[in-house]
């Protein structure tokens, strides 16, 4: 190791920037042999024989992998045959590894609607991290009813365990799905910006302390920006996802019609070439005395049963804007965010019953579901 520092020491700085650029290539070329050798193992039985649950699970404790680097060695091994051009793209030096990593999880995703020379252009001309995005804005617009299937999973999983302890100091630990860690991000960053040359806070504990501050009350709404083609807006088949201030995966049409129907986000339209063709501003569709007046009317979320109050609740359109529904009080409902969200992205119906009932709403469920079945945030 010390002669192979002293090699390095040597080097003039164009050699070391060559030298690493060739050592690379040649682990991203291990790593392509690698897989194919992961997918032949994992076809066998030696794992299974040695008493481990998985060829994951054999290759942590033998090969030093993780769970995630053991499970991307085996499918792209067992992909291989399907990535022709991408297996010679890593063998010319023009792409690395992680982009076939990204590009096997999308052909897993999308089925036989996979096309890898398109995919391969748009890996050529990004850095892995980017592409990695671009993919799943594919899985969207080549998948999109599993696409958001699974974004309706990740809100299903959402979790925070809150502990107190003895002094009663409490610890918090969860996870989010995209959106919601989003909007939490969204809502934190300004109140946990120093307060000046004297704050010598950590950023942890400026966190901590505009959580507290966010839970407390009195702060004024996230402003979240969300950019999206009109294509996407109106949920057509292949449009790409949308992107959403501080989260790196992209959101699905129905997440985008929801927030678009009565939340504090600032919505950039763009044309199919990335140009801007409309920015709206924060709560544009219901707000001042129409919103005062859907508050005074309604009182609390109209879903069935529920009693959350007008101030946790959003405007929803019964016939959303973007379909010509009209923003006035008899297209417009409050819904508290769990409700809100099971419309949208849960797929449920909310119909009016006659008028003699006093304007009560009917919920009716979703008859086809995709995937895991739909479910609002618990």
């Amino acid at each position: 190791m010390e002669q192979v520092a002293s090699d390095v020491d040597a080097m003039t700085d164009e050699e070391v920037s060559e030298e690493l650029r060739r050592e690379l290539h040649e682990s991203d070329l291990r790593d392509v042999r690698i897989a194919g050798l992961a997918a032949r193992f994992a076809a066998g039985e030696v794992w299974d024989d040695a008493g481990y649950v998985s060829p994951i699970d054999w290759m942590r404790f033998n090969c030093h992998q993780t769970s995630t680097a053991a499970a991307n060695f085996i499918a792209v091994g067992e992909a291989m045959q399907r990535l022709p051009e991408s297996i010679q793209a890593v063998s010319d030096g023009a792409i690395g590894f992680a982009h076939v990593v990204s590009m096997t999880r999308t052909a897993d995703a999308v089925g036989a609607s996979f096309n890898e020379s398109a995919l391969l252009k748009k890996a050529l001309e990004n850095s892995p991290g980017k592409f990695h995005y671009l993919c799943n804005n594919y899985r969207h617009a080549a998948a999109r009813e599993r696409y958001e299937s699974e974004q309706a999973e990740l809100v299903h999983n959402r979790r925070l365990s809150i502990n107190k302890w003895e002094d009663g100091s409490v610890s918090l630990s969860g996870i989010l799905d995209p959106v919601g860690g989003a909007a939490l991000i969204t809502a934190l960053a300004p109140l946990s910006k120093k307060s000046g040359a004297h704050d010598d806070r950590d950023l942890e504990h400026r966190q901590a302390d505009a959580l507290v501050e966010l839970a407390s009350g009195g702060e004024q709404k996230a402003q979240v920006q969300v950019m999206s083609s009109l294509e996407t807006l109106l949920g057509a088949a292949g449009a790409p996802g949308a992107h959403m201030e501080h989260s790196s995966m992209p959101i699905s049409s129905t997440t985008v019609q929801r927030l678009a129907c009565d939340s504090s986000i600032t919505r950039v339209l763009l044309d199919s070439e990335s140009v801007v063709i409309d920015v709206g501003r924060a709560r544009r569709v219901v707000a001042g005395p129409t919103k005062r007046a859907l508050n005074a009317r309604d009182g609390h979320c109209r879903w069935p049963g529920c009693d959350r109050p007008a101030s946790r609740s959003a405007a929803h359109h019964l016939v959303h804007w973007i379909h010509g529904g009209a923003t006035d009080l008899d297209n417009l409902i409050l819904l508290c965010h769990r409700h809100h969200w099971m419309v949208h992205e849960g797929k449920w119906q909310l119909v009016h019953l006659s008028s003699g009932d006093d304007g009560r709403m009917l919920a009716i469920p979703p008859t086809l579901t995709f995937g895991p079945p739909a479910r609002g945030p618990d």
